[in-house]
């Protein structure tokens, strides 16, 4: 199926039990199990099904399911936010001890994360500027588990290089780890060499701002066992699961032995399970997100196009309007359109950018990306307040950086209330 279909039809056709079409919200704790004996085989993986809400629900399977065709991938994973989802996606392979090498093009929550919370536990982050591919080669060592990177990082908007990163990944035996919150439907990771997926479903596959929700989507193509000592949580016994060994007792259900991991441990003992009514919320955005997500890009271009001719703005950033590499960049991964944020500097600085935030009318002032209306914040004051000036620099964050998250609202109005808000900038 394309993308536009399995939206609205993988992973349910209608519940067996009353043929509902709609997907169904299971708001349940608890299974019933048919005997001990199947009981048994549940708790020892022998066989695949509910249990307890916190590791697995019904609703939740139909979002993993459908984001897992849409991305190309072998499984998923639903959590209760895009933050547990990024936590996630490194603890499941790295302890105290081990490290991973990141982009420096992250949003400040990740930043913040992955710099000091996984710090404290032991984890250290090897950040690399993406804009020279080679440098991520350079911070690899025997102790390295993956390199993380996002898709189209927020706020800098330099499209990361997936292939090229992706290479290196291999050579070294080294997954890829991509953040494409920010890219959905307009970028297939997988495709270009990535090894895992992370979503905030809280932005775009949502698109209604009313639940919070992550995704983290195994590809399938990546050999944890031929990487051998690399993975020793992967590779070793598990004392926490009766001494398994995730690549050896994945084998029977796929090749998804990283995230039968963070299901069944980390999902198991932290809990951040992902709420099915969340999940449902997600499902019904999911299915107008091809569309939304032309609209979005549609309506970006126009608005990245009438600030580049805007006296009061010193600079416009978007993938498209790019230039050299970074341009090709864009070009070479991104398809339907180049994404919704569009990030600009004002002449006149930090002043002026509060001043630009405190008069908008139509667009919105929170710290939210990725909903189907307009959305706009100074990162320098919130999103990225608790970096410091040297990385937020790095990230692309400047004291008069400003950036939108362009809604599917007329162009007209979005253009008219930015002209009327500069203007007393």
């Amino acid at each position: 199926m394309k993308e536009e279909t399995i939206v609205l039809h993988a992973g349910h056709r209608r519940d067996e039990t009353t043929t509902s079409v709609a997907v169904p919200i299971y708001q349940t704790t608890s299974y019933q199990f048919n005997n001990t004996d199947h009981a048994s085989k549940l708790f020892s993986l022998q066989e695949l099904g509910n249990i307890y809400t916190r590791i697995m629900n019904p609703t939740c399977a139909v979002l993993e399911e459908r984001m897992t065709k849409l991305e190309g991938g072998a499984a998923a994973l639903a959590v209760s936010s895009g933050q547990a989802a990024s936590a996630f996606s490194i603890q499941n392979i790295c302890h105290s001890g081990d490290n991973f090498v990141s982009s420096t093009d992250l949003y400040g929550g990740t930043w913040n994360l992955f710099s000091n919370t996984l710090k404290e536990m032991g984890i250290e982050c090897r950040f690399v500027d993406p804009a020279k591919p080679e440098q991520f080669e350079n911070a690899i060592d025997e102790k390295t588990r993956c390199i993380y990177a996002e898709t189209l990082p927020n706020p800098k908007l330099n499209v990361f290089p997936i292939n090229e990163v992706s290479k290196i990944g291999k050579k070294h035996k080294v997954p890829i780890i991509l953040d494409n919150t920010a890219a959905p439907y307009i970028c297939k990771p997988i495709s270009h060499g990535a090894n895992i997926v992370v979503y905030s479903t809280t932005k775009y596959i949502g698109g209604h701002g009313v639940s919070i929700g992550g995704l983290i989507i195994d590809g399938g193509n990546f050999d944890w066992e031929a990487a051998g000592t690399r993975f020793p949580m992967l590779n070793s016994p598990d004392p926490s699961y009766h001494g398994a060994v995730w690549s050896e007792a994945a084998k029977p259900l796929g090749p998804i032995a990283y995230i039968l991991r963070a299901r069944v441990i980390l999902l198991r003992d932290y809990g951040s399970s992902m709420s099915p009514f969340n999940a449902f919320t997600f499902i019904q955005g999911l299915e107008t997100l091809p569309l939304r997500m032309q609209r979005h890009c549609e309506n970006a271009k126009k608005i990245a196009d009438y600030l580049s001719n805007h006296k009061k703005i010193d600079k416009v950033i978007y993938p498209s309007m790019m230039t050299g590499m970074m341009l090709e960049r864009a070009k070479k991964y991104m398809s339907h359109g180049t994404g919704a944020l569009v990030g600009f500097e004002l002449k006149d600085g930090e002043s002026s950018g509060k001043k630009f935030i405190d008069n908008l009318n139509l667009f919105y002032h929170v710290a939210n990306i990725g909903d189907a209306r307009s959305l706009a914040i100074h990162p320098s004051s919130t999103t990225h307040s608790q970096l410091s000036n040297e990385d937020k620099l790095s990230a692309g964050v400047t004291p008069g950086y400003v950036r939108l998250s362009v809604g599917i609202e007329h162009i007209d109005d979005l253009i008219e209330d930015l002209d009327q808000a500069l203007d007393k900038a």
